[in-house]
């Protein structure tokens, strides 16, 4: 499960990392920034559905004090 989670995050950061290089690099790439940010968007609700599952399942537990 935390390697799902990991690679997810990855995931996310370098799809954030692309949309910026295409905002940088010009108006011409805006369609490859859209992508890129939907991309984004979309790991991101992947990663809390899979958390969320994880926990109602008992594969993550949360840490009390």
């Amino acid at each position: 499960m935390k390697v799902i989670v990991i690679a997810t995050l990855l995931g996310i950061v370098a799809s954030l990392g692309r949309a910026m290089f295409s905002m940088v690099s010009g108006p011409q790439d805006s369609k490859q920034m859209v992508n890129a940010l939907t991309l984004r968007i979309g790991l991101s609700v992947a990663l809390f559905v899979l958390l969320f599952i994880g926990w109602h399942f008992g594969l993550i537990e949360p840490r009390r004090m």
